[in-house]
């Protein structure tokens, strides 16, 4: 059965274009070019797959992303035209999965969307090692997938999650982005290393700066106790 990707987008010439790459890709694709009708058409005819804009007239993708994502899952690619780091903290932060920045290549979107779904069609990982993780103040519970540090709480997405597992696997071991996006992401190239990166500060600003090193040009490591 084909997958349903629904493009939410006000400029016409690129919500054609994004369109027609995909039904080559062999999606079935519905458009809507504004906030409202991007949730009534969710509703309608609910997708495997999102493609949103963040500047929608009626009301942004931010918003069109909380709606949806309350009423049923579904991953979401959003789209900025400002390579505003606030604005991609926020739209991973009401579920979104991914992000790309205008101007975009076709061929790497249609990669992207590849990729969300069959993230989905895997569902929930299996859990890495036991059930729950404990490092010092961080602990990880795999089964319940919640997050503590000193006993609070921290609300992560599904993404989040999945990284900070793959970075617990290997404490103290610097993961290349590369390994990182072929991994968490199932990228098979490495065109969305900044993806990683947003996703590192998600993690930094709801768990702390400390607990996450940069190895500069290279990539990631959960500076923790073995």
């Amino acid at each position: 059965m084909e997958k349903r990707v629904l493009v939410v987008e006000d400029e016409r010439t690129i919500a054609e274009a994004v369109a027609a790459r995909l039904r080559a890709e062999g999606f079935t694709v519905e458009v809507a070019g504004d906030g409202p009708g991007a949730v009534a058409a969710a509703r309608r005819t609910p997708p495997d797959a999102i493609v949103l804009d963040v500047m929608l007239p009626g009301f942004d993708g931010l918003e069109v992303c909380r709606r949806i994502q309350a009423e049923r899952p579904v991953p979401i690619l959003m789209l900025t035209a400002r390579d505003d780091e606030t604005d991609l903290l926020v739209g991973l932060a009401v579920g979104a999965d991914d992000y790309m920045v205008k101007p975009f290549s076709m061929r790497e979107l249609a990669a992207r969307v590849h990729a969300l779904l069959r993230r989905a069609a895997k569902g929930v990982p299996v859990p890495v090692g036991p059930p729950t993780l404990r490092f010092g103040d961080l602990e990880i519970n795999q089964a319940e997938r919640r997050v503590l540090r000193s006993g609070v709480e921290a609300h992560l997405t599904p993404t989040e999650f999945d990284l900070l597992v793959h970075l617990a696997a290997h404490p103290r071991t610097v993961l290349p982005r590369e390994r990182l996006l072929a991994d968490v992401w199932g990228w098979a190239d490495a065109s969305g290393t900044r993806t990683v990166d947003s996703h590192i500060k998600g993690l930094r600003r709801k768990l702390g700066s400390d607990l996450i090193r940069t190895v500069h040009g290279v990539g990631y490591a959960l500076e923790v106790e073995r």
